[in-house]
């Protein structure tokens, strides 16, 4: 287990056990507080998800460590990112990091209370001024259909588990662009996360990475708070 007592040595856990690879990782996640996007700060730095409410969770920090390394090709300064089942604000804060105020984030989901949630995160964790200038943009919507108004997207990440691939949102990817999605299983059994790539001429490559478990990508009526 990664988890620890502080943030920084939370992060430190991760890149110890080799789940962050890359320096530019490490001090985008080091810079996002995730007591500033939890429910419970006792268990801010624990190495689980944290329910947010309404059927949704913070994803647990090794799987945005792994998220954020899948996607840093396309995470560079100046780049388009959408996130999809924003939650909490958390990875649109760490994306935002590496992209850099030249860039722009878009978070997308359908429980405007959350959408409310993420934004009031954000300016408590100092990321204002990043939302009044639009580099960060948090939007209520069907994420499911995207947001095509700020694509095409250089990355698309996905943070629930979609019944089947997004056709929607492989359509808002850039040429070049990739994306990280949670997909359920054609046998039923279980959940496992995609990579999906477009090359420059607009080719798609899809690759089955790793088995996961995430809440699913839903109808907003189906999300009740609990």
């Amino acid at each position: 287990m990664c988890s620890a007592k502080s943030n920084v040595d939370l992060i430190s856990n991760l890149r110890a056990s080799k789940l962050i690879s890359s320096d530019a990782v490490v001090a985008a996640m080091k810079k996002v507080d995730r007591a500033n996007y939890v429910r419970i700060k006792s268990a801010a730095y624990e190495d689980s998800p944290q329910s947010i409410g309404y059927s949704a969770t913070i994803s647990a920090p090794h799987m945005h460590a792994h998220a954020t390394e899948n996607l840093l090709d396309y995470l560079k300064p100046g780049s388009k990112v959408l996130d999809v089942g924003s939650g909490s604000g958390y990875s649109c804060a760490v994306f935002h990091h590496l992209v850099g105020p030249t860039g722009k984030v878009v978070g997308v989901d359908h429980i405007d209370k959350l959408v409310e949630l993420s934004e009031y995160n954000l300016k408590n964790d100092g990321l204002g001024d990043m939302l009044d200038s639009g580099a960060i943009k948090m939007v209520t919507g069907d994420g499911r259909q995207g947001y095509a108004d700020s694509g095409p997207y250089d990355a698309i990440h996905v943070g629930a588990a979609a019944p089947s691939m997004p056709t929607a949102l492989v359509q808002q990817l850039a040429q070049p662009g990739r994306m990280f999605v949670p997909v359920e299983k054609k046998s039923g059994n279980g959940q496992s996360i995609w990579q999906v790539d477009k090359d420059d001429n607009g080719a798609l490559h899809y690759e089955e990475l790793i088995s996961v478990m995430y809440v699913p990508l839903t109808d907003r009526k189906q999300q009740i708070d609990f």
